[in-house]
Protein backbone atom coordinates (compact mmCIF):
# COMPACT_ATOMS: atom_id res chain seq x y z
CA UNK A 1 0.00 0.00 0.00
CA UNK A 2 2.86 2.13 0.57
CA UNK A 3 4.19 2.03 -2.63
CA UNK A 4 1.09 2.45 -4.17
CA UNK A 5 0.37 5.84 -2.12
CA UNK A 6 4.20 7.21 -3.64
CA UNK A 7 2.61 6.63 -6.91
CA UNK A 8 -0.33 8.26 -6.39
CA UNK A 9 1.97 11.53 -5.11
CA UNK A 10 4.09 11.95 -8.76
CA UNK A 11 6.67 9.73 -6.54
CA UNK A 12 9.28 11.03 -4.16
CA UNK A 13 8.68 14.87 -4.51
CA UNK A 14 11.37 17.28 -4.71
CA UNK A 15 12.35 18.71 -1.85
CA UNK A 16 10.96 22.01 -0.46
CA UNK A 17 12.50 24.98 0.43
CA UNK A 18 11.47 26.17 4.33
CA UNK A 19 7.66 27.13 4.44
CA UNK A 20 6.68 30.46 4.48
CA UNK A 21 3.89 31.01 6.97
CA UNK A 22 0.31 32.89 7.17
CA UNK A 23 -0.91 32.13 10.40
CA UNK A 24 -0.61 28.24 11.55
CA UNK A 25 -1.01 27.54 7.80
CA UNK A 26 2.81 26.73 6.13
CA UNK A 27 2.79 27.38 2.24
CA UNK A 28 5.16 25.50 0.31
CA UNK A 29 7.71 26.96 -1.63
CA UNK A 30 9.12 25.20 -4.95
CA UNK A 31 12.48 27.23 -4.99
CA UNK A 32 11.56 29.84 -7.84
CA UNK A 33 11.91 33.08 -6.18
CA UNK A 34 9.07 35.15 -8.73
CA UNK A 35 6.64 32.54 -8.44
CA UNK A 36 7.08 31.59 -4.60
CA UNK A 37 6.41 35.56 -4.33
CA UNK A 38 3.63 35.37 -6.50
CA UNK A 39 2.15 32.51 -4.12
CA UNK A 40 2.65 34.58 -0.89
CA UNK A 41 1.03 37.45 -2.63
CA UNK A 42 -1.89 35.40 -3.51
CA UNK A 43 -2.03 33.76 0.19
CA UNK A 44 -2.23 37.62 1.52
CA UNK A 45 -4.89 38.38 -0.51
CA UNK A 46 -7.21 35.10 -0.32
CA UNK A 47 -10.08 36.08 1.72
CA UNK A 48 -11.24 33.32 4.43
CA UNK A 49 -12.77 29.79 2.98
CA UNK A 50 -15.37 28.53 5.34
CA UNK A 51 -12.98 25.04 4.82
CA UNK A 52 -10.45 26.69 6.34
CA UNK A 53 -8.92 25.21 9.67
CA UNK A 54 -5.90 26.13 11.92
CA UNK A 55 -3.60 23.94 10.14
CA UNK A 56 -5.22 24.74 6.48
CA UNK A 57 -6.18 27.67 4.01
CA UNK A 58 -7.30 27.17 0.51
CA UNK A 59 -6.15 30.26 -1.71
CA UNK A 60 -8.22 32.26 -3.95
CA UNK A 61 -6.44 32.76 -7.32
CA UNK A 62 -6.72 36.18 -8.77
CA UNK A 63 -4.96 35.21 -12.03
CA UNK A 64 -4.06 32.06 -13.76
CA UNK A 65 -1.24 30.60 -12.09
CA UNK A 66 2.59 31.81 -13.57
CA UNK A 67 3.44 28.33 -13.85
CA UNK A 68 7.25 27.42 -14.11
CA UNK A 69 8.91 24.96 -15.97
CA UNK A 70 8.71 22.96 -12.98
CA UNK A 71 5.16 22.26 -13.05
CA UNK A 72 4.40 18.90 -15.45
CA UNK A 73 0.59 18.35 -14.96
CA UNK A 74 -1.76 17.87 -16.81
CA UNK A 75 -3.70 20.92 -15.77
CA UNK A 76 -1.09 22.89 -16.14
CA UNK A 77 -1.12 22.04 -19.90
CA UNK A 78 -4.57 22.27 -20.16
CA UNK A 79 -5.80 25.10 -18.28
CA UNK A 80 -5.33 28.46 -20.15
CA UNK A 81 -6.47 32.21 -19.43
CA UNK A 82 -9.59 32.28 -21.07
CA UNK A 83 -10.62 28.84 -19.04
CA UNK A 84 -9.57 30.78 -15.90
CA UNK A 85 -11.02 33.92 -16.76
CA UNK A 86 -14.73 31.20 -17.62
CA UNK A 87 -14.54 29.17 -14.58
CA UNK A 88 -12.41 30.96 -11.83
CA UNK A 89 -16.56 32.45 -10.08
CA UNK A 90 -17.81 29.22 -10.47
CA UNK A 91 -18.65 27.59 -7.41
CA UNK A 92 -20.14 23.97 -6.06
CA UNK A 93 -23.14 23.93 -3.95
CA UNK A 94 -20.82 22.44 -1.52
CA UNK A 95 -18.12 25.53 -2.58
CA UNK A 96 -15.47 24.33 -3.98
CA UNK A 97 -13.99 25.99 -6.83
CA UNK A 98 -11.50 26.39 -9.53
CA UNK A 99 -9.12 27.90 -7.00
CA UNK A 100 -9.79 25.09 -4.72
CA UNK A 101 -9.35 22.33 -7.40
CA UNK A 102 -5.82 23.48 -8.84
CA UNK A 103 -4.29 24.37 -5.61
CA UNK A 104 -2.27 21.20 -5.16
CA UNK A 105 -1.12 20.81 -8.62
CA UNK A 106 -0.27 24.67 -8.49
CA UNK A 107 1.71 24.04 -4.77
CA UNK A 108 3.07 20.76 -5.88
CA UNK A 109 4.77 21.31 -9.17
CA UNK A 110 5.96 17.33 -9.59
CA UNK A 111 2.31 16.10 -9.81
CA UNK A 112 1.05 14.45 -12.82
CA UNK A 113 -2.78 15.15 -13.01
CA UNK A 114 -2.93 18.06 -10.65
CA UNK A 115 -6.28 19.08 -10.04
CA UNK A 116 -8.41 17.23 -7.68
CA UNK A 117 -12.49 17.29 -6.94
CA UNK A 118 -14.51 18.68 -3.82
CA UNK A 119 -17.72 16.96 -4.86
CA UNK A 120 -19.82 15.50 -7.88
CA UNK A 121 -20.72 18.74 -8.99
CA UNK A 122 -17.05 19.77 -9.88
CA UNK A 123 -17.35 16.73 -12.81
CA UNK A 124 -20.04 19.34 -14.94
CA UNK A 125 -19.17 22.58 -13.50
CA UNK A 126 -14.70 22.33 -14.39
CA UNK A 127 -15.25 19.62 -17.20
CA UNK A 128 -13.61 22.12 -19.31
CA UNK A 129 -10.32 21.52 -17.88
CA UNK A 130 -11.25 18.28 -16.27
CA UNK A 131 -12.24 16.56 -19.32
CA UNK A 132 -8.82 16.94 -21.04
CA UNK A 133 -7.03 15.99 -18.20
CA UNK A 134 -8.92 12.79 -18.21
CA UNK A 135 -8.31 11.78 -21.72
CA UNK A 136 -4.62 12.88 -21.69
CA UNK A 137 -4.75 10.54 -18.17
CA UNK A 138 -6.33 7.85 -19.57
CA UNK A 139 -6.69 7.88 -23.71
CA UNK A 140 -10.11 8.08 -23.04
CA UNK A 141 -12.45 11.12 -24.07
CA UNK A 142 -15.50 11.45 -21.80
CA UNK A 143 -16.97 13.76 -23.82
CA UNK A 144 -17.84 11.24 -26.62
CA UNK A 145 -17.15 7.93 -24.91
CA UNK A 146 -18.96 6.11 -21.99
CA UNK A 147 -17.88 3.60 -19.40
CA UNK A 148 -19.48 0.43 -18.27
CA UNK A 149 -19.47 -1.26 -15.00
CA UNK A 150 -19.54 -5.24 -14.34
CA UNK A 151 -18.92 -6.83 -11.07
CA UNK A 152 -20.27 -10.06 -11.50
CA UNK A 153 -17.34 -12.49 -11.16
CA UNK A 154 -18.44 -15.81 -11.99
CA UNK A 155 -17.96 -13.89 -15.59
CA UNK A 156 -14.09 -14.44 -14.81
CA UNK A 157 -12.57 -16.96 -16.75
CA UNK A 158 -10.17 -18.82 -14.40
CA UNK A 159 -9.42 -22.45 -15.55
CA UNK A 160 -8.43 -24.79 -13.32
CA UNK A 161 -4.93 -25.50 -14.84
CA UNK A 162 -4.30 -21.51 -14.75
CA UNK A 163 -5.49 -21.69 -10.89
CA UNK A 164 -2.93 -23.87 -10.59
CA UNK A 165 -0.25 -22.15 -11.95
CA UNK A 166 -1.28 -19.07 -10.19
CA UNK A 167 -0.51 -21.30 -6.88
CA UNK A 168 2.98 -21.66 -7.49
CA UNK A 169 3.77 -18.52 -8.93
CA UNK A 170 1.91 -15.81 -7.61
CA UNK A 171 2.26 -14.92 -3.54
CA UNK A 172 -0.15 -12.10 -3.47
CA UNK A 173 -3.34 -10.73 -4.61
CA UNK A 174 -5.28 -7.85 -3.97
CA UNK A 175 -8.19 -5.72 -5.80
CA UNK A 176 -8.96 -2.46 -4.64
CA UNK A 177 -11.26 0.68 -6.15
CA UNK A 178 -12.73 3.93 -4.57
CA UNK A 179 -16.30 4.41 -3.30
CA UNK A 180 -17.99 7.85 -2.83
CA UNK A 181 -21.64 8.48 -1.89
CA UNK A 182 -23.58 11.23 -3.57
CA UNK A 183 -25.00 14.09 -1.44
CA UNK A 184 -21.94 14.36 0.79
CA UNK A 185 -18.34 16.67 -0.32
CA UNK A 186 -15.20 14.20 -1.27
CA UNK A 187 -11.94 14.60 1.26
CA UNK A 188 -10.40 17.38 -0.59
CA UNK A 189 -13.47 19.75 -0.19
CA UNK A 190 -15.07 17.95 2.62
CA UNK A 191 -17.04 19.65 5.81
CA UNK A 192 -16.57 17.95 9.16
CA UNK A 193 -20.32 18.15 8.71
CA UNK A 194 -20.04 15.05 5.90
CA UNK A 195 -17.15 13.73 6.75
CA UNK A 196 -18.99 12.27 9.63
CA UNK A 197 -22.04 11.47 7.74
CA UNK A 198 -19.75 9.53 5.31
CA UNK A 199 -18.11 7.65 8.10
CA UNK A 200 -21.76 6.51 9.84
CA UNK A 201 -22.74 5.48 6.40
CA UNK A 202 -19.87 3.14 5.96
CA UNK A 203 -20.26 1.77 9.74
CA UNK A 204 -23.62 1.04 8.87
CA UNK A 205 -22.43 -0.86 5.78
CA UNK A 206 -19.58 -2.85 7.53
CA UNK A 207 -22.47 -4.58 9.99
CA UNK A 208 -24.48 -5.67 6.85
CA UNK A 209 -21.36 -7.55 5.24
CA UNK A 210 -21.69 -11.22 4.89
CA UNK A 211 -20.22 -13.22 7.23
CA UNK A 212 -16.82 -14.30 6.08
CA UNK A 213 -16.33 -10.37 5.53
CA UNK A 214 -17.64 -9.52 9.35
CA UNK A 215 -14.93 -7.59 11.34
CA UNK A 216 -14.32 -4.36 13.39
CA UNK A 217 -14.28 -0.81 12.57
CA UNK A 218 -11.14 1.01 14.34
CA UNK A 219 -11.83 5.25 14.18
CA UNK A 220 -8.32 6.71 13.58
CA UNK A 221 -8.44 8.85 17.11
CA UNK A 222 -9.70 5.55 19.01
CA UNK A 223 -6.46 3.39 17.89
CA UNK A 224 -4.80 1.78 21.59
CA UNK A 225 -1.09 1.87 21.01
CA UNK A 226 -0.92 -1.43 20.25
CA UNK A 227 -3.82 -1.52 17.72
CA UNK A 228 -1.55 1.11 15.78
CA UNK A 229 1.49 -1.14 15.91
CA UNK A 230 -0.37 -3.96 14.57
CA UNK A 231 -1.89 -1.97 11.68
CA UNK A 232 1.43 0.00 11.10
CA UNK A 233 3.25 -3.63 10.80
CA UNK A 234 0.90 -4.95 8.00
CA UNK A 235 0.80 -1.45 6.06
CA UNK A 236 -2.90 -1.45 6.64
CA UNK A 237 -2.23 1.78 8.46
CA UNK A 238 -2.47 4.99 6.71
CA UNK A 239 -1.42 8.34 7.82
CA UNK A 240 -2.31 11.90 7.33
CA UNK A 241 -1.13 13.57 4.64
CA UNK A 242 2.30 15.80 4.50
CA UNK A 243 2.15 19.28 3.00
CA UNK A 244 4.16 18.11 -0.01
CA UNK A 245 1.78 15.07 -0.97
CA UNK A 246 -1.19 15.65 -3.42
CA UNK A 247 -3.76 14.63 -0.90
CA UNK A 248 -2.18 17.14 1.86
CA UNK A 249 -2.11 20.15 -0.66
CA UNK A 250 -5.19 19.48 -2.00
CA UNK A 251 -6.58 20.02 2.05
CA UNK A 252 -7.57 16.31 2.55
CA UNK A 253 -6.23 16.44 5.91
CA UNK A 254 -8.06 18.90 7.55
CA UNK A 255 -9.50 17.68 11.13
CA UNK A 256 -7.65 14.98 10.95
CA UNK A 257 -8.05 11.82 12.21
CA UNK A 258 -12.00 13.17 12.74
CA UNK A 259 -14.36 11.16 10.49
CA UNK A 260 -11.55 9.05 9.77
CA UNK A 261 -10.70 4.89 10.47
CA UNK A 262 -10.22 1.26 8.84
CA UNK A 263 -12.12 -1.23 9.07
CA UNK A 264 -10.90 -4.71 8.48
CA UNK A 265 -12.21 -8.59 8.98
CA UNK A 266 -10.40 -10.69 11.86
CA UNK A 267 -8.11 -12.88 8.82
CA UNK A 268 -7.54 -8.99 6.79
CA UNK A 269 -8.64 -10.09 3.60
CA UNK A 270 -10.97 -7.26 3.27
CA UNK A 271 -10.12 -3.79 4.31
CA UNK A 272 -11.69 -0.32 3.82
CA UNK A 273 -9.92 2.98 4.42
CA UNK A 274 -12.55 5.59 5.68
CA UNK A 275 -12.09 9.23 4.50
CA UNK A 276 -8.68 8.99 3.62
CA UNK A 277 -8.49 9.93 -0.53
CA UNK A 278 -11.53 8.92 -1.20
CA UNK A 279 -14.73 8.27 0.95
CA UNK A 280 -14.18 4.96 1.11
CA UNK A 281 -11.38 2.76 -0.34
CA UNK A 282 -12.29 -1.40 -0.24
CA UNK A 283 -9.50 -3.65 -0.79
CA UNK A 284 -9.37 -7.24 -0.90
CA UNK A 285 -6.50 -9.41 -0.58
CA UNK A 286 -4.44 -12.76 0.19
CA UNK A 287 -1.82 -14.51 0.12
CA UNK A 288 -1.68 -16.83 -2.39
CA UNK A 289 -3.40 -16.72 -5.89
CA UNK A 290 -6.83 -16.88 -5.87
CA UNK A 291 -7.75 -13.79 -7.98
CA UNK A 292 -11.17 -15.12 -8.61
CA UNK A 293 -12.05 -15.10 -4.74
CA UNK A 294 -10.52 -12.03 -4.11
CA UNK A 295 -12.50 -10.76 -6.64
CA UNK A 296 -15.61 -12.46 -5.24
CA UNK A 297 -14.98 -10.44 -1.77
CA UNK A 298 -14.08 -7.32 -3.81
CA UNK A 299 -17.50 -7.59 -5.25
CA UNK A 300 -19.19 -8.58 -2.40
CA UNK A 301 -17.84 -4.92 -0.63
CA UNK A 302 -18.73 -2.68 -3.53
CA UNK A 303 -22.33 -4.01 -3.26
CA UNK A 304 -22.76 -3.30 0.29
CA UNK A 305 -21.46 0.21 0.44
CA UNK A 306 -24.22 0.52 -2.37
CA UNK A 307 -26.64 -1.26 -0.72
CA UNK A 308 -25.65 1.23 2.65
CA UNK A 309 -25.61 4.05 0.88
CA UNK A 310 -29.39 3.70 -1.00
CA UNK A 311 -30.85 2.40 2.61
CA UNK A 312 -29.68 6.30 3.66
CA UNK A 313 -31.32 7.46 0.74
CA UNK A 314 -27.81 7.94 -1.27
CA UNK A 315 -26.43 6.60 -4.26
CA UNK A 316 -22.98 6.55 -5.42
CA UNK A 317 -21.05 9.03 -6.89
CA UNK A 318 -21.13 7.25 -10.47
CA UNK A 319 -22.04 8.56 -13.81
CA UNK A 320 -22.35 6.65 -17.68
CA UNK A 321 -18.89 8.72 -19.28
CA UNK A 322 -17.16 8.73 -16.23
CA UNK A 323 -17.97 5.75 -14.53
CA UNK A 324 -17.35 5.82 -10.82
CA UNK A 325 -16.55 9.44 -9.81
CA UNK A 326 -13.93 10.22 -6.94
CA UNK A 327 -11.05 12.87 -5.45
CA UNK A 328 -8.11 12.19 -8.64
CA UNK A 329 -8.90 12.42 -11.93
CA UNK A 330 -6.35 8.76 -12.23
CA UNK A 331 -9.03 6.59 -10.74
CA UNK A 332 -12.15 7.25 -12.39
CA UNK A 333 -14.24 4.29 -14.46
CA UNK A 334 -13.74 1.75 -12.47
CA UNK A 335 -11.28 3.08 -10.20
CA UNK A 336 -9.70 -0.35 -10.38
CA UNK A 337 -6.65 -2.26 -9.67
CA UNK A 338 -6.16 -5.73 -9.07
CA UNK A 339 -2.32 -6.60 -8.73
CA UNK A 340 -0.26 -9.58 -8.08
CA UNK A 341 3.25 -10.07 -7.16
CA UNK A 342 4.56 -13.09 -8.60
CA UNK A 343 7.72 -14.35 -8.88
CA UNK A 344 9.75 -14.81 -12.57
CA UNK A 345 13.58 -15.47 -11.96
CA UNK A 346 13.89 -16.21 -15.48
CA UNK A 347 11.98 -13.38 -16.98
CA UNK A 348 13.75 -11.07 -13.91
CA UNK A 349 16.59 -10.96 -16.36
CA UNK A 350 15.21 -9.62 -19.09
CA UNK A 351 13.01 -6.79 -17.34
CA UNK A 352 12.42 -5.19 -21.36
CA UNK A 353 11.20 -8.50 -22.57
CA UNK A 354 8.74 -8.42 -19.42
CA UNK A 355 7.15 -5.28 -20.17
CA UNK A 356 7.29 -5.77 -23.63
CA UNK A 357 4.79 -8.71 -23.33
CA UNK A 358 2.66 -6.64 -19.89
CA UNK A 359 1.68 -4.16 -22.58
CA UNK A 360 -0.13 -6.35 -24.89
CA UNK A 361 -1.93 -7.01 -22.06
CA UNK A 362 -2.39 -3.43 -20.67
CA UNK A 363 -0.37 -4.52 -17.72
CA UNK A 364 1.82 -2.39 -16.08
CA UNK A 365 4.76 -4.44 -14.50
CA UNK A 366 6.61 -2.67 -11.06
CA UNK A 367 10.51 -4.02 -10.62
CA UNK A 368 12.16 -2.47 -7.20
CA UNK A 369 13.68 0.29 -8.54
CA UNK A 370 11.41 1.92 -11.07
CA UNK A 371 10.66 1.55 -14.91
CA UNK A 372 13.01 -0.93 -16.24
CA UNK A 373 14.83 -2.50 -13.50
CA UNK A 374 14.91 -5.79 -12.16
CA UNK A 375 12.84 -7.61 -9.21
CA UNK A 376 14.73 -8.14 -5.89
CA UNK A 377 14.22 -11.72 -5.16
CA UNK A 378 12.26 -11.94 -8.89
CA UNK A 379 9.38 -10.46 -7.39
CA UNK A 380 7.32 -8.30 -9.15
CA UNK A 381 4.09 -6.17 -8.79
CA UNK A 382 1.98 -6.88 -11.91
CA UNK A 383 -1.45 -4.85 -12.16
CA UNK A 384 -3.84 -3.50 -15.20
CA UNK A 385 -2.89 0.05 -16.71
CA UNK A 386 -6.36 0.72 -17.52
CA UNK A 387 -9.18 2.10 -15.33
CA UNK A 388 -11.82 3.72 -17.52
CA UNK A 389 -13.65 2.56 -20.86
CA UNK A 390 -13.28 -0.83 -19.42
CA UNK A 391 -15.53 -3.28 -16.93
CA UNK A 392 -14.42 -4.48 -13.63
CA UNK A 393 -14.53 -8.22 -15.15
CA UNK A 394 -12.45 -7.45 -18.33
CA UNK A 395 -9.99 -5.49 -16.36
CA UNK A 396 -9.15 -8.22 -13.82
CA UNK A 397 -9.63 -11.29 -17.15
CA UNK A 398 -6.64 -8.65 -19.01
CA UNK A 399 -4.49 -9.42 -16.05
CA UNK A 400 -5.34 -13.20 -15.23
CA UNK A 401 -4.27 -13.89 -19.14
CA UNK A 402 -1.34 -11.45 -19.21
CA UNK A 403 -0.15 -13.03 -16.17
CA UNK A 404 -0.77 -16.56 -17.20
CA UNK A 405 0.98 -15.31 -20.26
CA UNK A 406 3.94 -14.57 -17.94
CA UNK A 407 4.18 -17.60 -16.16
CA UNK A 408 4.07 -19.82 -19.30
CA UNK A 409 6.85 -18.11 -20.54
CA UNK A 410 8.87 -18.41 -17.78
CA UNK A 411 8.16 -22.19 -17.31
CA UNK A 412 9.49 -22.11 -21.22
CA UNK A 413 12.77 -19.90 -20.13
CA UNK A 414 13.70 -21.87 -16.93
CA UNK A 415 13.02 -25.17 -18.83
CA UNK A 416 15.15 -24.46 -22.13
CA UNK A 417 18.05 -22.99 -19.11
CA UNK A 418 17.91 -26.78 -17.26
CA UNK A 419 18.29 -28.16 -20.84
Amino acid sequence: LEEELAAKNGGAAPAAAPAAASGSYKLPEIGDAAFDGWLQGQLAASAADVKDTDEFRYLTFSEIPPFTDAHKSLMRKTLTPELFAQLKDVKSSKGYTLSNSIQAGVLRPHLGVGITCGDEECFELFKDVLYPVVKGWHGFDPATQTHKSDLDPTKLTFPDDIKEKFGTYVKSTRVRAARNIAGYSLPAGSSAEDRLAVEGVLKQAFTSLPEPLQGKYFPLGGLTPAQEDELQAGGYLFQKPGPMQLLGAAGAGRNWPDGRGIFHNESKTVLCWCNEEDQCRIIAMENGGDIKGVFERFCSLSNAIKTAAESNGKKLMETENLGFLGTCPSNLGTGLRASVMVVLPELNKDPHKLEEICAGFDLQPRGSSGEHSAAVGAKWDISNKQRIGFSEVELVQKMIDGVGKLIALEEELAAAAAS
